[in-house]
């Protein structure tokens, strides 16, 4: 993968750049040798991305060098004044016009998706440029490399890191029309995701039994793996529910399932054999969205990679628009993560192939009295309330939160309970609002002060059932840390934290106290076992999925032609070489595509890697809470940094770097227990 180097720095930018030599000379003399390497720098910045249209550059370079400190000052302030009200409010359009596909109320309209794909804020850097904003931050404020804000990550002043930030937006230049196509296929694939549920009451095994009740609803592939998690509770048929819905999960990956399936309780569906029956019409659920009953087993036409491939055809076009990461790899690892695809990897492999993988896998077996399989990929037995059956679970949620606006209500004592001051809870509670999602759930943040996060979740009909409340939670988490990042932080322009990672991770910090805001009891020493196992099998568990997204993603740049079926293929071979390598020795199923399941690959382009990242800081953060606490004062303190680089991030945070140690260190100490 390419390294970013300073921008223009390519020769097929070099080759466009007009002649800046006398330029700069003449402006050092005007200004003086002090400024000379703010002179070359910001010249040379400007010299990348300036197009012959743009007009004369030297005028425009020498009417618009800041020199002066105080003006200089001045001009940052404004700037940062403005693109925060620019951005927020774009935040908010675009979260309206996403309204109706996002969020549950009632039957769209053929227009909403039509208003999804439409991304306001798709021609605002260009905009920016053509009114030469984007040329004064360049002219004078330095764009710097991921080496450059490593290397002085540690003796940066907050402004220095406000202003990296500043220029930042600028690293690319890309034409408003190819960024409304990354936004349309982005819009369509969430859309097909978030409409991609399975009526489980209607599949049936050979004897023709139904083994999920009636009206369960299950987006793929959240809902799925949660009910699959929730099944360890039933000794009676959990182990064949959890083989039924492994076999879902596989045909989806492989498009083998019927289409007429696809979110359609008028027909049953035996995933073993793949036969579909028209549903006896008592077994068909009142709240049936509108569709067909011809029982056809024609499989699903590979939309799910025509999605995917959508994403990719979108990056392609950005791709040379930006010579410092002209790919969405590149994008994605060392400007928005950043933290180097290899290092990534590396991070991730060192879990999968732990020599502390078949201890805890023994460990597994032995609870379970069998066996390991497929399934077991999701094993949920070291959470502390894990025994409880999920209808149990299920009344305690849907008897305290009927509808969101009830879970909204109830935000100031879940926040108590995870250690905020009374007075902080209700300063959050204030910020947060809460929507019933269409889809699985997802925090929306907010961009400005005086805007707020938006925390959606699905509410069924009978109200909010375990898997809503514990995506609620989870949820939660990430709108906390957006309040404390955005309205706490000194600059606005470091509102956020380093990259997802982080916010999954703070995520997970609130998800898995989820039981204990139940009242069903605080952890002791056996619960903190319990934690850090399962902590590390999560993190095994989805360390392979996201190395499977990222070699899906190396195929199609390696194969830029390809057809979905060709992809389908392709995804399906990568998913079932990465189980064999790292999942099969241990959990057998020799050629399962199960890894290729994550609905992320087609919604979210390389989300996925967060994950396991995540997991790790999460545990980092976990162990300094054990030491430090409570949860409320260093949850704030941590997320009020803003966004610096992840390394400088959790040096403040927790006093160390990235990294997997912590985690196999307390996993290696939970075995000898």
């Amino acid at each position: 993968m390419p390294t970013p180097t300073e921008p223009g720095s390519t020769p097929a930018a070099t080759a466009r750049k007009p002649e800046t030599a006398a330029l700069k000379a003449e402006l050092v003399a005007k200004h003086g040798e002090a400024q000379r390497a703010r002179i070359e720098r910001g010249v040379e910045q400007v010299a990348a991305q300036w197009r012959e249209e743009d007009g004369d550059l030297a005028a425009f370079v020498r009417e618009q060098f800041i020199a002066d400190p105080k003006l200089l000052d001045a001009t940052f302030a404004r700037m940062e004044r403005l693109f925060e009200q620019l951005e927020g409010h774009l935040n908010e359009l675009g979260r309206e016009l996403r309204w109706a596909t996002d969020v549950d109320q009632g039957p769209m309209l053929p227009v909403d998706p039509l208003f999804a794909a439409y991304d306001p804020g798709a021609p605002v850097t260009e905009d920016l440029f053509r009114a030469k904003v984007g040329f004064v931050v360049l002219l004078n404020f330095p764009l710097t490399t991921l080496a450059e804000r490593v290397a002085h990550a540690q003796d940066y002043t907050r402004r220095q890191w406000a202003e990296a930030r500043l220029a930042g937006r600028f690293y690319r230049r890309v034409p408003s029309e190819v960024q409304q196509e990354v936004s349309r296929a982005g819009a369509a694939a969430d859309l097909y995701i978030s409409e991609y549920n399975v009526w489980m009451h209607h599949l049936v095994n050979e004897r023709g039994e139904r083994l999920f009740p009636k009206g369960l609803r299950l987006i793929s592939h959240w809902n799925l793996r949660d009910e699959l998690k929730a099944d360890y509770a039933d000794a009676a048929q959990g182990i064949a529910k959890q083989r039924m819905i492994v076999q879902v999960m596989e045909r989806i990956v492989t498009q083998t399932i019927p289409a007429a399936v696809i979110n359609n309780p008028r027909l049953d569906w035996n995933p073993f054999t793949n036969a579909v029956t028209v549903a006896p019409a008592g077994t068909v659920e009142e709240n049936a969205p509108v569709g067909g009953a011809s029982a056809e087993a024609a499989p699903e036409p590979d939309t799910r990679y025509a999605r995917l491939l959508a994403h990719f055809h979108a990056a392609r076009r950005v791709d040379p628009y930006v010579p410092v990461a002209p790919t969405q790899l590149a994008r994605a690892f060392e400007v928005q993560r950043e933290l180097p695809e290899a290092r990534v990897k590396a991070v991730l492999e060192q879990v999968l192939t732990s020599p502390l993988v078949p201890r805890v896998a023994q460990l597994i077996e032995q609870r379970l009295g069998r066996k390991l399989e497929p399934q077991d990929l999701w094993f949920n037995g070291f959470r502390p309330g894990s025994s409880r059956s999920e209808t149990e679970l299920d009344r305690l949620t849907r008897q305290r939160y009927p509808t969101a606006d009830a879970f909204a209500k109830d935000i100031p004592r879940l926040l108590r309970g995870l250690g905020f001051s009374k007075e902080r809870a209700a300063y959050l509670a204030e910020r947060i609002r809460v929507d019933p999602s269409r889809g699985a759930g997802h925090a929306m943040q907010a961009a400005r002060r005086g805007d707020f996060p938006h925390l959606r979740t699905r509410v069924e009909k009978e109200g909010m059932n375990y898997k809503g409340y514990n995506i609620a939670v989870h949820e939660l988490g990430h709108n906390v840390e957006q309040v404390f990042s955005l309205y706490d932080v000194d600059h606005t322009l470091l509102a956020g934290v380093p990259n997802n990672a982080f916010t999954e991770a703070l995520a997970f910090v609130f998800q898995a106290r989820d039981m204990e805001l139940l009242g069903l009891g605080k952890p002791d020493a056996s619960a903190e076992r319990e934690r850090v196992l399962n902590d590390f099998w999560q993190t095994w568990e989805i360390a392979g999925v996201a190395l499977v997204d990222i070699a899906v993603w190396h195929w199609m740049y390696e194969h830029p032609e390809a057809t979905p079926a060709q992809l389908r293929e392709a995804t399906a071979t990568i998913a079932r070489e990465h189980w064999d390598r790292y999942y099969a020795p241990v959990l057998g199923g020799k050629g399962s595509p199960l890894l290729g399941i994550y609905s992320h690959m087609i919604s979210y382009p390389l989300y996925l890697p967060d994950y396991p990242l995540g997991h790790l800081i999460a545990f980092q953060i976990e162990e300094h809470l054990h030491k430090k606490g409570p949860l409320g004062a260093e949850f704030e303190r941590m997320a009020r940094q803003g966004a610096v680089t992840p390394d400088a991030w959790m040096v403040h945070a927790t006093g160390s770097p990235v990294s997997a140690e912590p985690l196999l260190r307390a996993t290696e100490a939970a075995l000898a227990r």
